[in-house]
């Protein structure tokens, strides 16, 4: 028979579970406290992650953000932290950059800007950090690497500060260092300086934004370690090194998770949240990502907090991430500090305890067992949890406490009847004990926190594939973000382009606008791509107007089937149909133009439009030309299904108009 939540608290008075039970826990802050709490959050880019969730309309994007931001409503999240677009891969697409070339400036590009503003609409005390994934080409001066040249590169990053205060009224709190395989001291201390003084002295650097490795480093080098505020880690498994313990700095897993959203990514998020303080003293956990708002079959698919990736229908899912984020974020705040009285169950799964100083008190309890909690990386550890009794016992300023609402979770994987975030009836506390029945795989909320809500909205449109009949003519004269509905550049930057000196039928464009390849640590395409549509078709025709920017050496494409993208792009698969600005086509197997299914003479030069159209059938590809068949049947045996896409035979100007497909 399992006991309700009171009765077992009236029953712990009279418990035979003694004060030397290995099930007794101490709640007390009289001995001191811990660190202090920096906070939960998400992560928005590295890149691309939030790329749909822009094309949504109202008021189901407002809903999504709701869900994300909205104190006392879902996850509430503390922290927001976005990707400095660097115009290349990084990981699902491309995120554009305030600065494409040495001599631009450019801070409406993307929709980071937009979500920050969102957010801090629904929590104005939401903290805001930066960090460049990538950086355009001109800061490495034709090299691959942001350092050689410091100065460069942190005007560059302290340029997107200024311009998020000056143009966005946003105040950014944490820069991050790019990039988490490797740090530069002398750049952090470059950069550390200019934001002194340029009057950012309050912008905190979180480095190395990768591992606890620069820790050393800033325990021999003074200035190193008066540059840095944060040691952020990515996915350290909860544990950190006795280096970055010295140093007495704030320590942070800066980017986590990372794992698909499930009901084991959920229990991934619960252990974690509590453990990485546990284990590794880590006052900050921010998750990789924030929304699965990007295409599912781009990498890590579905590694958000929720799920929306559907702008053309309106669905979207909130996924248990959400209200396992909620049991720490509704009852606790920045600035709550952790008791030193923390740490694990005797039989497996964990405890936290945070105070506000005023005699508020918020205990979270996991109890994930192992299979029902792993994430994408590292690797985990075998541990096992049983069902337990727990007796915690209220010490110190806490010992008046008479009663604790109750949050709680229950994954249920036998049933497959999950039930999460569900207030139940208040504990009440006798002689400052009680006891809780904890089950496997649950996640438990005890405070003294009255403002804790479950929000909900009537449920969103059923989901629905991308339309088989899609047209685009980017006529529209002020856009609202720089980027076309649906398109998800995956190498290069596709931005509206407006021409308003040519009166003529091509004024409002498309355009990819780099000339040069960024810096990045993704495997980078030597074309510029971006894909659009449903990744099961099979069968379509894809049409465009293209023109062509480079005289000599230009060329643009149209495709089908485009099988891989993001991190994967340089080996994508599909149907190309390419022209040239030296009068040639060629039809390619690959986005590397190797595997060549037919070519000859297009008569196709630059500054001038055509019209590409390409079909697939089965096995069997055509294209036709401003009207005219160019080639037809060459036989296409793989791959079977992907998506469309444009882009172009190198880093370079083109623009595209009247984009269309149907799709069979």
């Amino acid at each position: 028979m399992e006991w309700p939540v009171a009765v077992l608290a009236v029953w712990s008075v009279t418990s035979a579970l003694s004060l030397c039970s290995p099930n007794y826990y101490v709640l007390d802050d009289g001995a001191g406290l811990g660190r202090v709490f920096d906070g939960v959050g998400g992560l928005s880019g590295g890149g691309a992650t939030s790329r749909l969730l822009v094309n949504y309309e109202e008021p189901y994007r407002g809903q999504i953000l709701d869900y994300l931001f909205k104190p006392n409503f879902g996850a509430s999240l503390h922290i927001l932290k976005v990707e400095i677009g660097g115009d290349a891969q990084t990981t699902d697409g491309t995120e554009p950059s305030h600065m494409h070339y040495e001599n631009d400036e450019n801070y409406f590009r993307g929709y980071e800007w937009w979500l920050m503003k969102e957010a801090k609409k629904r929590n104005p005390n939401i903290t805001l950090i930066g960090l460049p994934w990538a950086f355009p080409g001109w800061v490495g001066h034709g090299k691959n690497w942001p350092y050689d040249f410091p100065d460069i590169t942190a005007a560059y990053v302290v340029n997107w500060i200024l311009g998020a205060k000056q143009y966005h009224d946003l105040d950014i709190q944490y820069v991050g260092i790019w990039n988490e395989r490797n740090y530069d001291s002398k750049y952090i201390k470059v950069l550390r300086s200019m934001l002194d003084r340029v009057g950012l002295s309050d912008v905190g650097i979180i480095a190395a934004d990768g591992d606890w490795s620069i820790a050393n480093s800033m325990i021999i080098d003074q200035l190193l370690y008066d540059s840095v505020e944060v040691i952020g880690a990515h996915y350290p498994g909860t544990t950190t090194v006795p280096d970055a313990l010295k140093t007495q700095k704030a320590l942070w897993s800066s980017e986590d998770y990372s794992t698909f959203n499930d009901e084991v990514g959920g229990g991934c998020w619960a252990r974690i949240l509590n453990q990485n303080y546990i284990n590794g003293l880590m006052t900050a956990t921010i998750s990789w990502n924030l929304v699965a708002s990007y295409y599912d079959k781009l990498p890590f698919g579905r590694d958000g907090l929720m799920t929306a990736e559907e702008p053309w229908s309106g669905n979207y899912v909130v996924e248990s991430p959400i209200w396992i984020t909620a049991h720490t974020t509704q009852f606790t705040q920045p600035g709550w500090t952790y008791l030193q009285t923390v740490g694990h169950l005797a039989q497996g799964g964990s405890y936290v305890s945070l105070t506000d100083g005023k005699g508020n008190l918020t205990v979270v309890i996991e109890t994930m067992t192992h299979n029902h909690s792993v994430c994408v990386r590292p690797p985990l550890p075998k541990f096992n949890v049983t069902s337990q009794n727990a007796t915690f016992q209220l010490k110190g300023s806490f010992v008046s406490i008479k009663e604790l609402h109750v949050w709680r979770s229950q994954f249920n994987f036998k049933t497959k009847k999950p039930v999460f975030f569900e207030k139940q009836t208040p504990l009440t506390v006798m002689n400052g004990s009680f006891t809780l029945n904890l089950a496997e795989d649950e996640v438990y909320t005890l405070t003294t926190i009255t403002t804790g809500q479950k929000g909900s909205y009537p449920d969103p449109p059923p989901s629905a594939c991308f339309p088989k009949v899609y047209k685009d003519d980017f006529n529209v004269r002020n856009p609202p973000f720089s980027e076309a509905p649906d398109f998800a550049d995956q190498t290069g930057v596709f931005e509206y382009y407006n021409n308003l000196t040519d009166p003529g039928p091509h004024t409002f464009t498309l355009r990819q606008v780099l000339t040069e390849r960024p810096i990045t640590w993704a495997t980078d395409a030597d074309q510029t791509i971006s894909v659009i549509g449903d990744y099961e078709w099979e069968n379509l025709t894809v049409t465009c107007d293209v023109f062509m920017e480079s005289v000599r050496t230009g060329g643009v494409f149209i495709a089908a089937r485009v099988d891989k993208g993001g991190q994967s792009i340089r080996s994508t698969n599909g149907i190309f149909f390419w022209v040239f600005a030296d009068g040639t086509y060629k039809v390619t197997n690959d986005l590397a133009g190797q595997a060549v299914l037919a070519e000859g003479q297009s008569g196709t030069r630059a500054y001038g439009w055509h019209t590409l159209s390409l079909t697939v059938t089965g096995p069997l590809a055509s294209g036709m030309l401003n009207g005219y068949p160019l080639w037809k049947n060459a036989v296409v045996l793989n791959p079977k299904n992907g998506w469309a896409a444009i882009g172009t035979h190198s880093f370079e100007l083109a623009q595209f108009d009247n984009f269309a497909i149907v799709a069979q």
